[in-house]
């Protein structure tokens, strides 16, 4: 997959768009620090093991996410965007493979919009997911949302 961000259509991209009542500054360090990301990343009853964050352009995130139940879910991904404080990119280089887009807009002083895009090569790709992940994903946001009120700019 290259590291260039993907150009997608609408059926072959997930978007989660989320109103955010916090400061931008205060979203994008919930993102871009692993003491506070590993609290929220992954759907309710998740949790994480980070092994490698390298916060950069071309950086390694290599983590493990616990389920609730069973299982453990390896997971290998680069960064290949970052713009403080707006966007944050990824590809997986574990399966199943997508890119993350994630962008953040000031829309009012203590109200961030963070818009979520999980972009596939394919809509086939896109389509297999899709039914599994989208709740996911506002359980994801569900979480951001407790730790970003335990946090401080």
């Amino acid at each position: 997959m290259t590291s260039d961000i993907l150009t997608t259509t609408p059926d072959s991209e997930i978007v989660t768009t989320r109103v955010l009542n916090f400061p931008q500054e205060l979203v994008f360090k919930a993102w871009s620090m692993p003491e506070h990301l590993k609290n929220w990343w992954g759907p309710t009853g998740f949790t994480n093991t980070f092994h490698e964050f390298d916060f950069s352009e071309g950086g390694k995130w290599t983590f493990t996410m616990h389920g609730p139940e069973k299982g453990n879910y390896e997971n290998d991904v680069e960064f290949i965007k970052i713009e403080k404080p707006n966007i944050i990119a990824w590809k997986r280089h574990s399966k199943p493979l997508f890119q993350i887009l994630t962008t953040f807009e000031t829309i009012a002083e203590n109200q961030t919009k963070v818009v979520f895009k999980m972009l596939f090569e394919t809509e086939e790709e896109c389509q297999k997911l899709k039914p599994y992940v989208v709740d996911k994903n506002e359980e994801n946001f569900d979480k951001l949302e407790v730790e970003l009120s335990k946090m401080k700019l």
